[in-house]
C-alpha cells in the first residue's frame, strides 16, 4: 500500500500582469514573478519587458508547485531587477480555498485575476494566472476509490458530471410535494 501523501502537485501558469507601476511610472522591463505555496521553495518565471509594453507583461509560463496539505495560501510576488538590486513591485496572497472544493473538479484548469498590492498596501496592478491539480494527494485518491467501490455495485459506469439542486431542501412549507 502506498504511503499517504502530505502534498499535492499544482500546475500554475503565470499568464500576465498589467498596470504595474514603480514610483508612479509604468514598470517596463526586467519584471518577473515568484510563486510560493507556504514554503521556502519558490518558483520563478523568466524576466520580461523590453521597455515597450508599458505596465503590461506576458509570460504564459507553467510552473509545477508542490503544495503541502496544510498550506492555506499561495503567494505571487512581482519583482523588478534594477541596477541596484531587486525591487518588489506587488504581491498577492491567495487563499487555497479559492482554488479547491467548489463545484468544478480540482483537476479542471481554472483562470484567475487578482489585484496586487505594494508593501505599503496600495493597489499596484493585476496578476493573471491559471491553476489545476496535476496529482491529488494519495489520501484523496483513495477516498474517491473507496466511494466508487460503494456506489459501483449498484450503478453503471459513467464519466458524466451531474449537478443536482434539491427542490424542497429545508423548506417546511413544501411538505405536500
Amino acid at each position: 500500500m502506498q504511503q499517504p501523501s502530505k502534498s499535492r502537485t499544482l500546475e500554475v501558469t503565470v499568464l500576465s500582469a498589467e498596470n504595474l507601476r514603480i514610483n508612479g511610472n509604468p514598470a517596463t522591463k526586467n519584471i518577473y514573478v515568484v510563486v510560493r505555496a507556504e514554503s521556502i521553495t519558490s518558483h520563478t518565471t523568466a524576466t520580461t519587458g523590453d521597455g515597450s509594453g508599458g505596465g503590461f507583461h506576458s509570460w504564459n509560463e507553467k510552473l509545477t508547485v508542490e503544495m503541502a496539505m496544510h498550506a492555506k495560501s499561495i503567494t505571487f510576488e512581482v519583482r523588478c531587477k534594477t541596477e541596484i538590486g531587486v525591487r518588489d513591485v506587488g504581491v498577492a496572497r491567495i487563499a487555497v480555498s479559492d482554488f479547491f472544493g467548489g463545484l468544478v473538479p480540482d483537476q479542471v484548469l481554472k483562470f484567475f485575476s487578482y489585484g496586487l498590492r505594494d508593501w505599503d498596501g496600495l493597489r499596484n496592478g493585476v496578476i493573471n494566472f491559471s491553476v489545476r491539480v496535476v496529482e491529488p494527494a494519495v489520501e484523496e485518491v483513495e477516498a474517491v476509490a473507496d466511494s466508487e467501490k460503494m456506489v459501483g455495485a449498484t450503478s453503471s459506469s459513467s464519466n458524466n458530471v451531474v449537478l443536482g439542486i434539491p427542490i424542497c431542501w429545508n423548506n417546511s412549507t413544501s411538505s405536500n410535494i
